[in-house]
């Protein structure tokens, strides 16, 4: 159950949301997250931490660029786990 409140957690806050969104459509890096955002790179990555720790994002460097991506398989679990918690 902790995992699935933490992912829920992570995914209620509007910016993370936002963020979550734009990373389903594919890889991006900090800094275009922040620029798409109006925001600075520390603060958008303090969110991706949020949801890299929730494990709803994967990330990979290519060079000195970091980019992040959404795990989808996960995401897309995460009805199903709210679900089957609910249950037991």
């Amino acid at each position: 159950m902790a995992t699935v409140q933490r992912r829920l957690e992570a995914v209620a806050h509007p910016l993370r949301l936002r963020l979550c969104r734009t990373l389903a459509r594919g890889p991006h890096s900090t800094t275009e997250l922040a620029d798409a955002n109006g925001l600075t790179a520390p603060e958008v990555s303090r969110h991706l931490g949020v949801l890299k720790k929730a494990g709803l994002t994967r990330t990979r460097r290519e060079g000195r660029y970091v980019f992040h991506e959404l795990d989808i398989e996960r995401v897309g679990r995460l009805g199903a786990d709210l679900l089957g918690n609910a249950l037991r």
